[in-house]
């Protein structure tokens, strides 16, 4: 039988068999093959008296939360949260409902609209804001500031044109609908945005921070969902068109949209 023995440690000397708890430098005096370490500060020594290491110390991290996100039985504005977490392997309940029962659905939904997320039944509104928290968990925000501000602005300008869109062709037939983005959402919104882009784009294979972050998402999820209205959108912005193949390219997101009913918007 063993028994666990605390101990304090000089500030400077020798222990053998130690785990130590907290943090140390280990100077250059040890030795490979040495059974012995120094350190060079006082730390909390734990000893097992039969000479083995304590054993590792439970986990202590917290539970993931328990995620519901409440929206229509559409893309929308729930579409890019949908995307992170799918990217992200982070599951959660998908509540879907049709138009017709939103008046019914309305009362129990909190604050009265959506999408909302709630997040262990704590609710979080704005599309944006939950599609920026949901990112957070997915490691999908650059750690440097000013990187992570300009995807904020290229998820906002994603977002914007997206409402236009939708405020404009939403419940339109086909022939009005190419009517409208030929005279006036694509020469007046839609092109400004991919020549800006193009430029940003040009020798890189992401938005920004060398690696994948939410801002290619929402730009796969929109300019994606734009080309599907034209499907030559794209041949004057080879930057774009390649970025947004590799978004849609990508595993999860790949395996996501593949299992995914046609939806109307």
């Amino acid at each position: 039988m063993s028994r666990r023995v605390s101990a304090r440690a000089p500030s400077f000397g020798f222990v053998d068999r130690v785990c130590i708890r907290g943090r140390g430098v280990i100077p250059k005096c040890m030795k490979p093959g040495r059974p012995t370490a120094c350190f060079m500060w006082e730390a909390h020594v734990i000893l097992e008296l039969d000479g083995s290491l304590p054993p590792a110390a439970p986990d202590t991290a917290a539970p993931m939360p328990e995620y519901k996100l409440i929206y229509f039985n559409a893309r929308g504005h729930a579409e890019l949260v949908r995307w992170i977490f799918a990217y992200g392997d982070i599951p959660y309940t998908d509540d879907r409902f049709e138009m017709e029962d939103w008046p019914d659905k309305k009362p129990t939904v909190p604050g009265g609209r959506v999408p909302v997320l709630l997040v262990d039944d704590r609710p979080l509104l704005q599309s944006l804001a939950i599609a920026r928290y949901a990112a957070r968990q997915a490691a999908l925000v650059p750690e440097d500031s000013l990187e992570a501000a300009r995807c904020d602005a290229l998820v906002d300008t994603t977002a914007e044109i997206q409402g236009e869109v939708y405020s404009k062709v939403f419940k339109l037939d086909k022939e009005k609908i190419e009517e409208i983005f030929k005279n006036d959402l694509t020469p007046k919104l839609i092109s400004p945005f991919l020549s800006s882009l193009e430029v940003d784009l040009e020798d890189q294979e992401w938005f920004v921070s060398g690696q994948v972050t939410w801002a290619d998402l929402a730009i796969g999820l929109v300019v994606g969902g734009l080309k599907k209205f034209n499907e030559d959108l794209l041949s004057q912005y080879p930057a774009v068109e390649a970025l947004v193949g590799r978004v849609l390219d990508l595993p999860n997101i790949k395996h996501w949209n593949d299992k995914q009913s046609e939806l109307n918007f």
